[in-house]
């Protein structure tokens, strides 16, 4: 593969792994339970540092990348339904992210820029774990919190990372 045909597919790529990291950043504000709330706190944490890698090998390769903006998200039903839509909208988008880049990864011959690639595809399936196992119900996704530890009464209502 030329140097302009990977430019063009890390910058393709960097514009849908944004794209999923903008729309997480919107979906968390509708996510109150608050294992669910922080997991997506990491889940965009893990991405910042994502898209910090692909810029560095974008703009190693002369190139520059695009801002994709913040979706506006306005989710039907009420509570729990809201939440559950979210996080369902969510695996199905990181599976179907998965299905779109598995195979043209491996068309990348640059073993370094492919590697990155694959760890970044490969932490999207497990940020799709998670969305899955909060649809199951499972609470504590990050971990078993120690004991007589509590949430100090809920979710805050902007994001604590930034």
């Amino acid at each position: 593969m030329k140097a302009a045909e990977t430019l063009d597919l890390l910058r393709e790529f960097y514009r849908d792994k944004a794209a999923i990291r903008e729309r997480h950043a919107a979906a968390a504000r509708f996510v109150t339970n608050y294992d669910f709330n922080n997991t997506y706190q990491y889940v965009i944490a893990r991405e910042d540092v994502q898209l910090r890698w692909l810029i560095d090998a974008i703009t190693d390769l002369g190139g520059s990348v695009d801002n994709v903006a913040e979706p506006s998200l306005n989710p039907s039903g009420k509570g729990d339904q809201v939440q559950t839509s979210i996080l369902r909208e969510d695996s199905q988008g990181a599976q179907a992210f998965g299905d779109r880049w598995r195979d043209r990864i491996e068309k990348l011959t640059n073993a370094r820029n492919r590697n990155v690639l694959r760890v970044i595809l490969g932490e999207t399936m497990e940020h799709k774990r998670f969305f899955d196992q909060a649809l199951a119900g499972q609470e504590d996704l990050l971990g078993r919190r120690a004991d007589g530890a509590g949430t100090g009464g809920g979710v805050m209502p902007t994001r604590w990372v930034e």
